[in-house]
């Protein structure tokens, strides 16, 4: 996951609308299903999505009151913690 593109994603929803990011996931989850699809392709369709997720829970949290860049760091802080384990 990548921090500048949850930013960005995150700037996005609240500009627009998360129904863009939830079709848009729904069409790469579709695109996996694609058998000719190499590893590296479904690799960067994975990180588009984990991002895309990224972006919905940090979007949660500010809707729920916390500030974006401690949303943020909040979420980032929380996906190092799982990798760790």
């Amino acid at each position: 996951m990548k921090l500048p593109v949850i930013k960005h994603l995150t700037s996005f929803i609240e500009e627009n609308d998360q129904d863009y990011v939830l079709e848009t996931i729904e069409t790469l989850e579709a695109l996996t299903e694609v058998p000719s699809l190499k590893d590296e392709e479904l690799d960067v369709i994975g990180e588009l999505i984990s991002n895309m997720y990224g972006a919905l829970e940090v979007d949660k949290m500010v809707k729920e009151g916390a500030p974006k860049k401690e949303a943020l760091n909040t979420f980032m802080k929380r996906v190092l913690g799982a990798i760790d384990q």
